[in-house]
């Protein structure tokens, strides 16, 4: 399985800023052996706005296109709404659904995450599934409430891969990460569930919240990779992430 790198821009970039830094890591792409190997998969959520400029550059790179978000309905009368038909027609292959923010926000109950995790799944998108512990908790308590949330988000939804983020709320956008101890031991708990569901082999769990340069040679074999925010932002930083996913793999092929 390879290793995954995502990284979502969030709302921070506007369009010209955006196809600055596009270029600037599908070069860093380009140049790394593990990502044009298939090795380390990664995959980029701009805004809807920036989808086809970022597929201008990103295209041939190795890198896959991300939504930010994604309609829980079929094409119809639903004004604003971006489906998860257009978003596959128009070359986006993940779908991040049910951030923290969206769910604090933007009235992203478990109910509209699940409607949303099955549309993305009927129309082939591999679903980024956001989930974590609101307040700071033990390790063991907010496994049980990750994976209470991994199954509120898959109820009734169809077979296919999802990539699984585990990013405990407390951590977003904190000084530093969870600690690895604590992650390591969510992680284990999530990919039980996943190995114990049929419908989802070939699933990746990943860490968010303050991931950067660094965490990836930390925490090893308990993650599948890591979800970027806004440490991505510096194409350095993203580089030496790609770099850690590409060691992590190697090590992982020579078992």
């Amino acid at each position: 399985m390879a290793v995954v790198v995502g990284v979502s821009l969030k709302a921070y970039f506007g369009r010209r800023r955006a196809r600055v830094w596009f270029g600037e890591i599908a070069g860093i792409a380009r140049g790394n052996a593990a990502v044009r190997s298939g090795a380390v998969s990664v995959f980029v959520a701009p805004s809807y706005l920036q989808i086809d400029d970022a597929r201008g550059y990103v295209d041939g790179t190795g890198i896959a296109l991300a939504a930010q978000d994604v309609s829980a309905f079929e094409p119809g009368a639903y004004t604003g709404e971006v489906t998860a038909a257009e978003l596959a027609e128009s070359g986006v292959t993940y779908a991040e659904i049910g951030h923290a923010e969206r769910r604090r926000l933007l009235g992203d109950t478990p109910e509209v995450v699940a409607a949303k995790t099955a549309a993305a799944l009927r129309h082939r998108l591999t679903p980024v599934l956001c989930i974590g512990e609101v307040e700071r908790q033990d390790a063991a308590a907010a496994a049980r409430e990750s994976v209470d949330q991994l199954g509120a988000a898959l109820a009734d939804a169809p077979a296919g891969r999802v990539v699984v983020a585990y990013e405990p709320v407390w951590a977003i956008g904190a000084p530093e990460p969870a600690p690895p101890a604590h992650v390591a031991t969510v992680a284990r708990a999530v990919r039980g569930a996943l190995d114990a569901d049929a419908d989802r082999a070939g699933s990746s769990v990943v860490y968010g919240g303050s991931a950067g340069p660094g965490l990836l040679a930390r925490l090893g074999d308990d993650v599948d990779g890591l979800f970027l925010g806004r440490f991505a932002h510096d194409p350095a930083a993203f580089a030496a992430v790609l770099d850690e996913a590409a060691d992590l793999a190697a090590r992982r092929s020579s078992r």
